[in-house]
């Protein structure tokens, strides 16, 4: 950390009565200022730091114990508890939606997020019945959609879902908000399906037993739980089409993009295609600024020892990350970003 040079902590100039000294001494007063100003630490700055924050436990909601959110999250608490000297723990959630709620209520200072569930809590529609009150700190990654079969199985594509034991994720989450988009966009009934409506853990489980015939998933690659399936469990992934990505996007604000698994993810050697969304951590709009921007600082210069545990933090990009539309950033985090461009 630069240390900090304040004007304070330079000794006043002695009164000589001669011009010169007295020009020295404002010129080392000005010149203290100026150091103040451009103080490049990121951490640190010259007027005292409200650190009353610190005193009390910081919650940062993840996800399911074998997502993607729930990595990141603990990697980021550790890396921010090192750093700011605080106490940060990573909360197990049911996802996207929970996170949101979590953080608007003041549960949790910080939490992941898919993009779509994010555009409904500020419009307070959807799974939200009013407005939830979160800013955004990041823009991290693009979250791809699973939907998981076990290889041998008759599902080869969407239409196959109807009338099966397929989980849409656990009730509240972002996995089900996407999985029924999804099913309406390609005209499969939902109501005749038999949904469990496990989280991640519970569906890995699940399949693997054979207790359902797929499940959904939105998260990072690869997605640790997954992974883990696809070493001992020969699984599939199913395809969702352009057109139904183009159905989605039109009747929710073009929030998706189609994409591609990579070839040989999960030991699946066959091309699949499918859909991704954008993922944001998000703050509580009144969380102390010193603490965002502090924290944004963490998850940058952190990067590299958080994707050890969470490989997904390695694709975190400071010139994407400022693009949250549709909600602002924190004031910490934007001064953050301020101070780093370039």
């Amino acid at each position: 950390m630069t240390a900090r040079i304040c004007p304070e902590r330079i000794p006043p100039a002695r009164q000589s009565g001669r011009r010169g000294k007295s020009r020295r001494g404002i010129a080392r007063v000005l010149l203290a200022l100026l150091l103040c100003v451009l103080s490049v630490s990121g951490l640190a700055s010259c007027a005292p730091q409200d650190r009353s924050w610190a005193e009390a436990p910081q919650a940062i909601a993840g996800g399911g114990a074998t997502g993607v959110y729930y990595a990141y999250g603990q990697q980021f608490a550790e890396a921010l508890a090192t750093r700011l000297g605080a106490r940060f723990t990573a909360q197990q959630t049911n996802g996207s939606v929970d996170n949101l709620e979590r953080v608007g209520s003041g549960r949790a200072v910080l939490g992941f997020a898919q993009g779509d569930a994010v555009a409904d809590a500020v419009a307070g529609t959807g799974a939200f019945d009013e407005a939830i009150p979160i800013v955004a700190v990041a823009r991290l990654y693009d979250e791809y959609v699973h939907i998981v079969v076990r290889d041998g199985s008759d599902v080869h594509d969407l239409r196959d879902l109807a009338g099966r034991t397929v989980s849409l994720g656990a009730r509240g989450s972002g996995v089900e908000l996407v999985a029924r988009r999804v099913l309406a966009a390609a005209d499969v009934d939902v109501a005749a399906m038999r949904n469990p409506e496990l989280g991640l853990e519970g569906s890995i489980a699940a399949l693997r037993k054979g207790e359902i015939d797929a499940f959904f998933w939105v998260g990072g690659l690869p997605t640790p739980g997954i992974a883990a399936l696809a070493a001992d469990t020969p699984i599939r992934l199913l395809s969702i089409p352009p057109a139904v990505v183009d159905a989605v996007n039109a009747a929710h604000a073009g929030a998706y993009r189609q994409a591609d698994f990579p070839i040989g993810g999960y030991g699946i050697d066959s091309s699949t295609v499918t859909m991704t969304v954008p993922n944001y951590l998000v703050a509580r709009a009144d969380a102390p600024e010193g603490l965002i921007h502090d924290a944004t600082a963490v998850l940058f210069d952190e990067r590299a020892t958080i994707a050890r545990g969470a490989p997904a933090a390695a694709l975190l990009d400071r010139r994407q990350a400022i693009f949250t539309d549709p909600i602002p950033l924190h004031a910490g985090a934007a001064r953050y970003y301020r101070e780093t461009h370039g």
